[in-house]
C-alpha cells in the first residue's frame, strides 16, 4: 500500500507522494466535502507536510495511472485512517475511480489563475436566474481549476456539470484569493436556431406567368347599347374596326354604282339611326327624307303611351231610395 522509503511512511525526498486508497464522502458520513474539490486525508500526511518547505495553501496532484487521468485538488482534513483518503464522489467519476482503487496523490505549487473559461453540460444552467453569483459562491469551496476536468454546481436541489475548457496562465490554477476573469461557452447541447430559407424567385415567376396570360385583354367600346328612352335594344355595338369596315364598303358601293345611288344609300343609313337613337349628331342631324317618314310614324305610334286605367273614385255611384 505504501512506498518504501524514510521513516517508514514512504515518502521521498523533500517533496510529499504517496498512494492511498481513495473513497467517497459517503464512507466518512461528511457529505459537505460534495461541494468542493478538497479531500480528506490522514494524520501521517500532516506530519510529512508539515516537515516539508512547501507552499501554503496546500494542493495536491492526483494521477489515476490505469486511466491517465490528472486532476488538482486542496486538502479539507487530516482524520482519515491511515492508507486512505476520501474524496467527493463527481471527482472519482471524472478519474474514473471506483471504491478502493489506488490513487497517485502529490504535493504542487500552482500559479493564480487569471482566466478560466467553463462550458456547462447543459442549458438548464442558464436557465438559473443568476448563474454567475451561483457560480461564484461554489467555487469559493474549489481551491484549484484544471484545463480538461470537470466541476459540479449544486443549486435548488439539483446538479450541474460544467467542463473547465481553458485556463491562464496554465493548465492547472490555483482560483484561492484571486481575481479571475470567468467566460462562458455555449452548452454542450445547444443547438443554433435554423434560419428560415428564402423562397426562390424563378418558381414563383414561372407560376405566375400563365396567371397574367389568362386575363382578359381590355377592348374599348363592347358593351351593350342603351336607349334614352328606357326601352331594351337589339342593336348590338359592334367594334370601331368592324364599323369602319360597313363605311368603307358603302362608300365603295356608292362610288361604283353612282350618285344618286349613293345619296340612296346614305339616307337610308341616316334614316336606321334616326330610328334607332332618337339622336342624330351630325351634318344630317335636320334631314328628314321621304324614305323614312312611314318608320317613324309607325315608330311614333308604337312610342305612344298607353291609355291610363281610371282611378277609383269613392261615392260616385247611383243613387238609391228605400221607398223604390
Amino acid at each position: 500500500m505504501y512506498f518504501d522509503g524514510y521513516d517508514g511512511y514512504g515518502y521521498r525526498g523533500a517533496s510529499f507522494e504517496q498512494r492511498y486508497q481513495c473513497f467517497s464522502a459517503s464512507f466518512i458520513d461528511k457529505p459537505h466535502i460534495e461541494t468542493g474539490d478538497r479531500i480528506i486525508m490522514p494524520p501521517s500526511a500532516l506530519d510529512r507536510l508539515a516537515s516539508l518547505q512547501i507552499d501554503y495553501p496546500m494542493l495536491f496532484e492526483l494521477r489515476n495511472d490505469d486511466a491517465e487521468r490528472v486532476s488538482h485538488c486542496g486538502v479539507l482534513e487530516f482524520v482519515a485512517e491511515e492508507g486512505r483518503i476520501y474524496m467527493p464522489y463527481w471527482m472519482m467519476e471524472n478519474m474514473l475511480l471506483q471504491e478502493g482503487d489506488l490513487l497517485h496523490v502529490k504535493n504542487v505549487t500552482l500559479p493564480k489563475g487569471t482566466y478560466v473559461k467553463l462550458q456547462p453540460h447543459t442549458k438548464d444552467f442558464l436557465d438559473i436566474s443568476n448563474p454567475k453569483a451561483i457560480l461564484e459562491t461554489t467555487l469559493r469551496n474549489f481551491s484549484c481549476l484544471t484545463t480538461g476536468g470537470s466541476i459540479m454546481v449544486a443549486y435548488n436541489n439539483k446538479k450541474y456539470y460544467i467542463d473547465i475548457v481553458e485556463t491562464k496562465p496554465s493548465n492547472a490554477i490555483s482560483i484561492i484569493e484571486t481575481d479571475c476573469e470567468v467566460d462562458f461557452a455555449p452548452p454542450l447541447d445547444y443547438k443554433e436556431p435554423e434560419k428560415p430559407t428564402a423562397p426562390i424567385r424563378g418558381r414563383e415567376q414561372v407560376a405566375e406567368a400563365p396567371a397574367e396570360e389568362a386575363e382578359p385583354k381590355f377592348s374599348a367600346f363592347t358593351g351593350t347599347g342603351r336607349r334614352l328612352d328606357g326601352k331594351s335594344s337589339s342593336h348590338q355595338s359592334q367594334p370601331i374596326s368592324s364599323a369602319r369596315s360597313s363605311e368603307e364598303k358603302l362608300s365603295g358601293a356608292a362610288s361604283r354604282y353612282g350618285p344618286s345611288q349613293q345619296s340612296a344609300g346614305s339616307s337610308s343609313v341616316n334614316g336606321t339611326r334616326q330610328a334607332q337613337g332618337k339622336l342624330v349628331f351630325g351634318q344630317n342631324a335636320n334631314q328628314n327624307p321621304k324614305g323614312t317618314s312611314k318608320e317613324a310614324t309607325m315608330e311614333s305610334k308604337q312610342e305612344q303611351p298607353e291609355k291610363e286605367v281610371p282611378k277609383f273614385q269613392p261615392f260616385s255611384g247611383k243613387r238609391y231610395s228605400l221607398r223604390g
